[in-house]
């Protein structure tokens, strides 16, 4: 059953096609989310990863979109997304508290909410990009995907990729030197 048939089908709440989806992806999107976790990540948090991807298709499989991507890189890029979100949830877990920290290694605090500051700017002007100019940067520069990679996922001639990618950074420079 190809991938277009079986996304029909579990938006039709085909129980039988959403197995086989799972057959067909699990160890894919097992790969992504244990390659995003390192090293924060346990097997628990791995099997929760990759079963919430599976959750959210079965629960909104209109949100998959056949002409941004196929099935294959829209569900490993979920993957990857909750992974990371875990992975970051996992880290700040783990962290001392500053009293704990020797001196030495105390994060000068002005220069840490500069930096969360600087942070959540940029976070909101890529969410403010239209798409696929959002999706083509995230693609690049959080996903470390290559233009022809990103080309070749959006259908899009590697060329615009590059232009889309040139006047996207070329806007976030200009609206955070403002």
């Amino acid at each position: 059953m190809t991938d277009e048939k079986l996304i029909q089908a579990i938006a039709a709440r085909d129980e039988a096609a959403m197995n086989r989806l799972i057959d067909k992806y699990s160890k894919l999107l097992w790969s992504v989310a244990a390659a995003a976790l390192r090293p924060f990540g346990t097997e628990e948090d791995l099997e929760e990863c990759v079963a919430d991807v599976f959750v959210a298709l079965w629960l909104h499989p209109e949100k998959y979109d056949p002409r941004r991507g196929t099935l294959k890189s829209y569900l490993a890029m979920v993957a990857r997304s909750r992974a990371l979100n875990r992975r970051l949830r996992l880290s700040r877990q783990s962290a001392l508290p500053l009293e704990e920290l020797p001196p030495s290694e105390e994060p000068e605090v002005s220069m840490n909410l500069e930096t969360r500051e600087q942070t959540e700017a940029l976070r909101s002007a890529i969410d403010a990009m239209g798409e696929p100019d959002r999706e083509i940067l995230l693609r690049r520069y959080y996903w470390d995907q290559k233009p022809k990679e990103i080309a070749a996922a959006l259908n899009l001639p590697v060329k615009q990729i590059e232009n889309r990618l040139y006047r996207a950074k070329r806007s976030l420079r200009e609206q955070l030197t403002l």
